[in-house]
């Protein structure tokens, strides 16, 4: 499999002949007033405008490094997997030379998806509308009738339309519409040597366990991203049922549990994570805990790295991609509207884990976390609850509370970047510092009118 590091230019032409769409549809909202970095503010209606939401789409989605796949879920050419970036839908797929490429998943004709599965095998999409057929290259290979179009119908300027660059760090696959970004890596800046904490055990790399589950949500999606970004704060409130039930029998939990210390990371990208640190932090799953082998994790990652992010924690790469590493769980926040959700999930495991331990790792996950899990029901319930109240007149006019941890950011010598008490609102405000500054920055496509 060849990693698409190098640029791959601009997304696929499409001819627009004499359309010309009026800018009125695409009115932009200042939304500086919306963010109060400095007080520690946040005006609600960014959770419930269909305005601004659809600005987020354009400004927020559009240009930014979006989470496809993992390279696990392509082996052999004609692998595809299907999913969206924002509310565009996507086909990602392993080309005829190895290459993970992705397209946009509408038939240039009547404008169908031309590939109906989740996943699978395949040589050609082919649309079931009129039959329009593209190879793994995007190429338009078949039309039916062709001898019905004008002389100047040509098919090599209807392919599918290409997303323009797609890059893996460490098995995870992003891609971005941008026809000229920053690299993935320099995006993610400090944010990797987080997610290496999970990501990088040992030489083998990661693989997925168990297929991606989905679920819808009532809450709109930055509730989510913000909370794996920044909170630790409604742990031991919203999960004390799930923690208690994690304890030994006829107990409570531990001290430790309860009262953790670490620490928060921001920065100016929106990424955020959270992290306690202690010198015996363990992976909870116990038969994952006793296969560990901790001296060799820190020989490779360092001492820093498994008493802090290693296990416990959360983490969000801006804007909609989360993780646990606690668990090998990562999710998509996919948008559907300024009021719903769709959650994919994923569960990954070291390469070399033995089956028994990839399996415990699995279970743990769907235990815990999966859409049924007894702190996923938890956190579903609270952002949902956010979100059934929002749009009365004046609870949109409330300004909402992110000023924990004001003050506390600092370099702690220890961990890379920005860092602030584990309890905190740090990464919160820089998660919507950086939506702010995107929303109120024209994208690539407006800057070319």
């Amino acid at each position: 499999m060849t990693s698409t590091n190098e640029p791959q230019g601009a997304a696929t032409t499409a001819p627009r002949g004499a359309l010309r769409r009026p800018a009125d549809l695409a009115r932009n909202i200042d939304v500086s007033g919306l963010v109060d970095t400095e007080g520690g503010l946040l005006d609600r209606v960014v959770f419930t405008d269909q305005q601004l939401y659809r600005q987020e789409l354009r400004r927020v989605f559009a240009p930014s490094w979006l989470f496809l796949a993992h390279t696990d879920q392509f082996h052999k050419p004609g692998d595809f997997f299907t999913t969206y970036m924002g509310e565009d839908p996507v086909i990602v797929t392993l080309d005829r030379d190895r290459r993970i490429r992705a397209y946009l998943n509408s038939c240039r004709h009547r404008g169908a998806r031309v590939c109906r599965a989740d996943s699978g095998t395949t040589r050609n999409f082919t649309c079931t509308y009129h039959g329009w057929s593209f190879n793994l290259d995007g190429a338009l290979v078949s039309v039916p009738n062709q001898d019905g179009y004008p002389e100047s119908f040509e098919t090599g300027e209807w392919g599918l339309v290409e997303v323009p660059h797609v890059e893996t760090y460490q098995g995870l696959v992003f891609g971005t519409w941008n026809p000229e970004p920053v690299s993935l890596r320099e995006s993610l800046g400090d944010m990797a040597w987080y997610m290496d904490a999970m990501l990088d055990h040992d030489d083998e790399g990661t693989v997925v366990v168990g297929g991606v589950h989905k679920w819808v949500l009532e809450g709109n999606w930055k509730l989510a991203a913000e909370q794996f970004a920044t909170d630790w704060y409604h742990v031991n409130m919203s999960h004390a049922s799930a923690l208690m039930a994690l304890a030994p029998a006829g107990k409570k939990p531990k001290d430790e549990v309860v009262h953790r210390t670490g620490r928060q990371y921001s920065d100016a990208n929106g990424n955020g994570a959270g992290f306690p640190v202690h010198p015996k932090n363990r992976f909870d799953a116990q038969t994952v805990h006793r296969w560990m082998d901790y001296d060799a994790l820190r020989a490779r990652l360092g001492e820093a790295r498994v008493e802090g992010p290693l296990t416990n924690g959360h983490a969000t790469v801006f804007p909609n991609f989360s993780y646990l590493p606690v668990n090998g769980s990562l999710r998509v926040w996919h948008p559907k509207g300024p009021d719903k959700m769709e959650v994919w999930a994923w569960t990954i495991v070291d390469k070399s884990m033995p089956p028994e331990v990839r399996e415990a790792q699995r279970l743990y996950n769907l235990r815990t976390f999966g859409p049924s899990g007894i702190f996923e029901q938890d956190d579903g319930e609270n952002w949902s609850e956010c979100q059934a109240i929002s749009h009365g007149f004046i609870t949109n006019n409330v300004a909402l509370n992110y000023q924990m941890g004001m003050g506390s950011e600092r370099a702690d010598g220890r961990h890379p970047g920005t860092t602030s008490e584990l309890y905190s609102d740090a990464a919160g405000r820089a998660f919507y510092t950086r939506w702010r500054d995107l929303m109120n920055t024209p994208a690539w496509h407006e800057e070319q009118k």
